[in-house]
């Protein structure tokens, strides 16, 4: 019988996520040894001695995506876990984000996931995952980090749906323009989208002010479209 650790293992896992196709993905990698063989996993793995947290789940997602491409990743929460795949870890997860014009190459045991097709994941994966949506959520209420999921430049209506996707809820193109110009998020690049096959107008540009984290509105919340708006 293999005697009790007396200290935890430590690791650290990542909930990266883009808006791809038009929904909310999260990355995931396909298990191939036990415990727990053929489900799906966040990336990650265990802390090198003198290794940092952040440069321990950037190694770790380095050989799952290209880490450059991260536009953004933040500490989401520690926890001592019991379970698998180890008797006793301390695991330290992340949450990564994404562009959406952006389609990093990834290894064959590795793909994207809707969020809301997730496949049968492996220990808590599935708690974790949902820790990261709720931050993302939060934080796109009072803080720019729409930054990290859109593209340099995009129309009103190209980031509404990026926010639709993230949020999981309809938001007025209208107001959200208006939130995010009252609050200095958002510039105009003096560029314009050209019309479509069905002609129309051509769209005005538009990029964040800042590309990296910032509060803009600490009491803010983008509420579900109404009716009428």
């Amino acid at each position: 019988m293999t005697p009790a650790a007396t200290t935890p293992a430590q690791t650290t896992v990542a909930v990266v996520l883009q808006v791809r196709d038009g929904s909310l993905q999260v990355l995931l990698w396909q298990r191939a040894k036990e415990p727990q063989s053929g489900r799906w996993a966040l990336p990650g793995g265990t802390l090198a001695r003198g290794e940092s947290l952040d440069d321990s789940i950037r190694r770790h997602l380095a050989a799952k995506v290209d880490v450059q491409e991260l536009a953004h990743l933040e500490q989401l929460e520690t926890r001592v876990d019991g379970a698998a795949p180890v008797d006793w870890q301390v695991t330290t997860a992340f949450l990564g984000l994404v562009p959406s014009h952006l389609d990093p190459a990834i290894p064959p045991d590795t793909s994207w996931h809707p969020l809301d097709g997730l496949p049968q994941l492996a220990f808590d994966s599935g708690t974790t995952i949902e820790r990261g949506r709720d931050r993302l959520r939060a934080k796109l209420s009072y803080t720019n980090l729409g930054f990290a999921l859109a593209p340099p430049a995009f129309s009103i209506s190209e980031l509404r749906a990026i926010y639709v996707a993230a949020l999981g809820h309809a938001i007025s193109p209208t107001n959200l323009q208006r939130v995010l110009l009252r609050r200095g998020v958002l510039e105009q690049t003096g560029a314009v989208r050209p019309p479509g096959p069905s002609g129309g107008r051509p769209a005005a540009l538009f990029c964040f002010r800042v590309r990296s984290l910032a509060i803009t509105d600490q009491f803010a919340v983008l509420r579900p479209r109404r009716g009428g708006d």
